[in-house]
């Protein structure tokens, strides 16, 4: 993306760090925005005209010991951390490649599980298709270990060429023992990237969450071939559940692709399981993209007899970025 503005620094460690040494730094803006047509068979609204906006500022630079600093927050009016405004995802970082790189999220951050759990299909159950939404484990939704607010994510430095490792910790309400979480990836071999990722949610006292995620993708010249498996165990059977995933996807230009994907969300102790299949198609010139997406949900309760139980999507949309 091209950058709005630029703006050499001569102070930027006063404003990031507390210290005496000053340094070079840049702050610069970029940003995306979108135009968007969707429609919900399971919503009252129907087809819906929206918009898409965000801004994200960063500054960066150099210390004269070799250490880089860089300081991110993202200016978004639909922000979900209602109690900062319109400020979203914010976060804070020290290292280098030598030392590795110590993140702190003040706000959206994920874990280093979590950061590899978005499914091979892209998470196409998060759509708004009536699949209920609980925490703790409860509710239909794939869940996560622990995430979010206060976040620390340390990235190791480059050992083996192709392999990037991060560990992470995350303060826990009402238990304080904390949640922790790792996730290693491999992409050492043209066209193939293999994760793997544990993480745990010790939020709450005497209850245990912890989440296991595999995926692994190849390309191979214009077709792409991915899967990935997010398991969830809870202290209460109940809300163990696991989530499989595969997408195909071509493409047929630089600027043209199409990709189909499927998601299965299986849970303890329900009848059927909720079944997802999509199909995308993107166009991209310049700094401007036409996407299409469709999607289809059955048994969105687990259940393959409640009225109102299939759900259907689409979307039309217009995006940029500058």
């Amino acid at each position: 993306m091209n950058n709005l503005k630029k703006i050499g620094l001569t102070a930027l460690a006063g404003s990031l760090v507390a210290t005496s040494v000053a340094y070079a730094g840049a702050l610069e803006a970029t940003g995306s925005a979108e135009m968007k047509m969707t429609n919900n068979s399971q919503s009252a609204a129907g087809k819906t005209i929206g918009m898409g906006n965000s801004i994200y500022f960063k500054g960066s630079g150099e210390t004269d010991s070799g250490l880089n600093v860089a300081l991110s927050f993202e200016l978004d009016q639909g922000a979900a951390d209602g109690t900062n405004g319109t400020y979203d995802n914010h976060s804070v970082s020290v290292g280098n490649d030598s030392l590795g790189t110590l993140t702190v999220h003040g706000h959206g951050g994920s874990n280093s599980a979590a950061a590899l759990d978005t499914t091979a299909a892209g998470d196409f159950w998060d759509n708004t298709l009536g699949i209920t939404t609980a925490t703790g484990g409860a509710g239909n939704t794939p869940q996560a270990s622990a995430s979010g607010n206060g976040l620390v994510v340390y990235s190791l430095p480059s050992m083996v060429d192709g392999l990037t490792a991060a560990v992470s910790y995350a303060s826990a309400g009402s238990n304080n023992a904390g949640s922790t979480a790792y996730g290693v990836t491999y992409a050492g071999v043209e066209g193939l990237s293999v994760s793997f990722g544990k993480g745990n949610n010790e939020a709450t006292v005497n209850v245990d969450m912890d989440q296991t995620i595999m995926k692994a993708s190849y390309a191979y010249g214009p077709v792409t071939v991915a899967v990935s498996n997010n398991d969830f165990d809870h202290t209460t059977s109940g809300n163990d559940q696991e989530v499989k995933s595969y997408s195909l996807a071509y493409t047929l230009t630089d600027s043209l692709s199409v990709s189909y994907g499927s998601e299965t969300i299986e849970k303890a102790g329900t009848t059927s399981d909720i079944e997802v299949d999509g199909v995308t198609a993107a166009y991209t010139t310049g700094g401007m993209t036409i996407g299409l997406t469709s999607i289809e949900a059955t048994n969105v309760d687990h259940s393959s007899t409640a009225t109102n139980n299939d759900n259907e999507f689409w979307k039309v949309s217009l995006s940029f970025a500058f």
